[in-house]
């Protein structure tokens, strides 16, 4: 079989998106300003209002929530879209806080839910991280985040199953995704959504309004600012407090995460999962870097009225090297008998090999129905199913031999080939 062509992106100064989005947002500035509100009371009413709910638990998720939105608004310069997009992302954040608390209200017992030796990747895009959390999910005893159950965590207890029986977040899910590839095509060449498959946590981070997807999400370099110099060790707790509550929900052995703002926030992690097992990805940080300045870039033109995508890639130039440092400087806080590492050519040279090291590494039982099913997904799921983008960081302003002598260090300390 022919590999497909890589995509080269050439429309950065003049993206190019749906003619019915363009006319919505060439009609709708005013109306959607005006009446769009992303004022944090506004939005903590609707919240209330939408759901018959009061409590949000700990307070502490209310200054994130308002930097956040202060740099949203001041920032960056939303599209109409963008605008009720963002608007909607927040509401649904505050409503899962709400329907969490309530959960526990009802069910004081999930406090004894026990969250025992999750296996969790940590690494950053193009490292294979993607595919290997599909791969180790074949495995039926292992609970993980469908994407459907990342967007939208806990059930409204009001809401009834549809015609077919299926959970209306489903549906919901597939038509947002849908949406997406047809606003951003090529987006899912470069990190594949699936309703039903599995997804990253990092959702659940934001419920807490305290993690790096608000700055994938938006070009909000305050927040950031204080993202970093936050201590995240009170919202990984509150990511356990979620898994509990979904764990009480739908049971599962074991649990599979996967985070690539994980490798900044070793010391929380380990204190939130302390007996889990730890997989560290690593790939040439060049491609890393690359491959994460054009996603969020790229990415940008959904949501924004004119990105300055250089800005965009500037700013995650720095991000990739800033997770990259974190993952060299902090890799003692993991306990040496509870980490193993990764490379990219050694998964894609034998990637059934790879995840049964991993299972024998987490004391997993390897199956023969694991087995065949890992067989069937990579039939399934070919290298290039969706596209492939050709990353290049010059197209972006940014330098690759600069970025190369720069992250040598992370090259050195893991034997780490170029390319």
């Amino acid at each position: 079989m022919t590999a497909p062509t890589a995509t080269r992106i050439t429309d950065w100064d003049n993206p190019g998106l749906p003619f019915l989005l363009r006319l919505f947002n060439a009609v709708s500035g005013w109306p959607t300003r005006t009446f769009v509100s992303l004022e944090p009371e506004d939005l903590l009413s609707a919240a209330r209002k939408q759901t018959g709910l009061t409590d949000f638990g700990d307070d502490r998720f209310r200054e994130p929530m308002e930097i956040l939105l202060r740099a949203v608004q001041s920032e960056t310069e939303l599209s109409p879209f963008g605008r009720i997009a963002a608007r909607q992302l927040v509401l649904q954040l505050l409503r899962s806080r709400l329907r969490l608390e309530e959960l526990y209200r009802l069910h004081p017992e999930i406090e004894d839910e026990k969250i025992d030796r999750p296996i969790i990747v940590c690494g950053l895009p193009r490292t294979g991280t993607t595919h290997l959390l599909n791969l180790l999910s074949q495995d039926p005893s292992f609970r993980w985040l469908p994407y459907w159950e990342s967007l939208e965590p806990f059930p409204d207890p009001r809401e009834r199953p549809g015609k077919d029986g299926r959970d209306p977040r489903i549906e919901r899910c597939a038509r947002a995704l849908d949406g997406i590839n047809k606003v951003i095509p090529l987006f899912s060449a470069m990190h594949e959504f699936t309703v039903e498959g599995p997804h990253e946590e990092i959702q659940l981070l934001a419920i807490d309004f305290s993690t790096m997807l608000f700055e994938g999400s938006y070009h909000v370099p305050s927040y950031g600012d204080w993202y970093k110099r936050t201590d995240q060790t009170p919202t990984y707790a509150y990511l356990r407090r979620c898994l509990k509550a979904l764990q009480f929900l739908r049971p599962g052995e074991r649990w599979l995460l996967k985070s690539p703002q994980h490798l900044e926030n070793l010391n929380a992690l380990v204190a939130a999962f302390p007996d889990a097992t730890f997989i560290q990805t690593h790939r040439d940080p060049v491609r890393i870097t690359a491959s994460l300045a054009t996603m969020v870039a790229y990415g940008a033109r959904m949501q924004e009225k004119d990105p300055d995508v250089r800005a965009i890639a500037r700013y995650w130039t720095g991000r990739a090297e800033d997770l990259l440092r974190a993952g060299v400087r902090d890799r003692g806080l993991l306990p040496e008998s509870h980490v193993m590492d990764v490379h990219f050519g050694d998964f894609m040279a034998d990637m059934p090999g790879t995840v049964k090291r991993i299972f024998e590494f987490a004391g997993q039982p390897f199956t023969e129905e694991t087995d065949r099913a890992i067989d069937a997904f990579l039939r399934d799921n070919p290298k290039g199913k969706h596209g492939l983008v050709d990353y290049r960081l010059e197209d972006l302003g940014i330098d690759p031999e600069e970025r190369r002598e720069a992250l040598a260090f992370y090259r050195e300390r893991y034997n780490v080939p170029e390319g």
